[in-house]
């Protein structure tokens, strides 16, 4: 029987190369998916939702076999329960990494339609490029410049209508963490013990509601825990793909 595939949805406001260190360390194991959300560059863009970006997900895994274990970090985190709350069949196991199960705050959710509109005014991502210095954890940003520069790097390179939409589909989201209780499989709840954005309130309240949870804290990192410390990312994806097998077999 093959290996169950890993699905990696990547944070905002990035793309797939966030996961390309922690992607290495997977694959050879089992296939591993890591789209550019929310659809590929040369398509339209739909209404603003994450369920869009779950109906295409569910695409890709029943295309890869049926089933994965799905992580998502911070938005992928967002976009991995809309996906299980629309296609529970194709989530073998769920890696919640730096993000959360809860809506925005009103104010939250403002703010983001704020942001969204003066990208689209800007047709820049200037609005939003001040972020790296909150995405990454202090001691990151203390003693790794080249993380500095290859995070800002990937912001400054992304599509501003991709951004604003991002943003507004973020603030659309509903609160799922019923949908997370009710889930029975595998989980692995990650996040950075400097993480500023989502932190260990969010990652306990997940950790608590999920029937079969662990907690992962990787110390010295913030809320890209995925480029900060791959390796430990890593550890604990490949610790879950085998909680995983072991409930498939």
């Amino acid at each position: 029987m093959p290996a169950t595939p890993i699905v990696l949805l990547h944070a905002f406001p990035l793309d797939h190369r966030l996961w390309d260190d922690v992607a290495a360390g997977l694959r050879g194991d089992r296939t591993v998916i890591a789209p550019d959300l929310p659809v590929p560059s040369e398509l339209a863009l739909p209404e603003p939702s994450l369920d869009a970006v779950a109906d295409r997900v569910a695409d890709l895994v029943r295309d890869a076999g049926g089933r994965a274990l799905v992580a998502g970090l911070s938005m992928g985190g967002y976009n991995a329960l809309a996906l299980l709350e629309r296609h529970p069949d194709v989530v073998a196991g769920l890696a919640l990494v730096d993000t959360r199960s809860t809506a925005d705050t009103p104010d939250a959710a403002e703010n983001r339609h704020r942001v969204a509109d003066d990208v689209e005014a800007a047709g820049t991502v200037a609005p939003v490029r001040g972020s790296v210095a909150t995405l990454l954890g202090e001691s990151t940003r203390a003693a790794r410049p080249e993380v500095v520069e290859r995070v800002t790097g990937w912001v400054e390179e992304q599509d501003p209508a991709r951004v604003a939409w991002c943003q507004r589909a973020m603030a659309a989201r509903p609160d799922r963490t019923e949908v997370l209780r009710a889930f029975t499989g595998p989980v692995s709840v990650v996040v950075g013990d400097e993480d500023a954005v989502t932190g260990a309130d969010a990652a306990e309240h997940m950790a608590k509601a999920a029937a079969q949870a662990t907690l992962v804290v990787v110390p010295r990192v913030g809320h890209l825990s995925a480029v900060e410390d791959p390796a430990a990312v890593t550890t604990a994806l490949r610790e879950l793909a085998q909680r995983v097998d072991a409930a498939d077999a």
